[in-house]
């Protein structure tokens, strides 16, 4: 691979039940690029995670993910209310999730961390009413 391969997929704010289908969609391509099981569970819980997040926080977003040869790079893009506190934020069991999507299993306060856990590097670049970006990048 000469240049990245590049996946894109808009993230539906409005529908709990479409979460994932980008994590689901990457698994596939990134197996067909014959990338390693273990790579591809990484930038899978990555990728869930994130989606997410941006159901929950952000009303959607839209995902990039660039396969090189050396690694993956994953961008998550939003344009919601921004992160007031990312070191907060990135503690396990924070969470700022309302109580109607606790009750469905959501908001445990491990999206950010279970993250950067299962990549390799993680950035976050946040404003306050105007969204989020969050690149991470799984080495190959």
């Amino acid at each position: 691979m000469t240049e990245a391969v590049r996946f894109h997929f808009s993230v539906d704010g409005d529908d709990f039940s479409s979460a994932g289908q980008a994590s689901v969609q990457v698994k596939k391509s990134l197996r067909q690029l014959g990338i390693s099981p273990e790579t591809i569970r990484r930038v899978s819980v990555a990728m869930y995670e994130g989606e997410i997040n941006m159901v929950i926080h952000a009303g959607g977003g839209y995902a990039d993910v660039l396969v090189f040869e050396d690694h993956i790079e994953i961008q998550l893009v939003d344009q919601g209310p921004g992160i007031a506190d990312i070191e907060l934020a990135m503690q396990e069991g924070f969470s700022t999730a309302p109580d109607n999507i606790r009750s469905l299993g959501f908001g445990a306060g491990m999206g950010l961390p279970n993250m950067k856990r299962y990549t390799d590097s993680m950035e976050i670049e946040s404003k306050l009413g105007e969204g989020t970006k969050i690149t991470m990048r799984v080495n190959l």
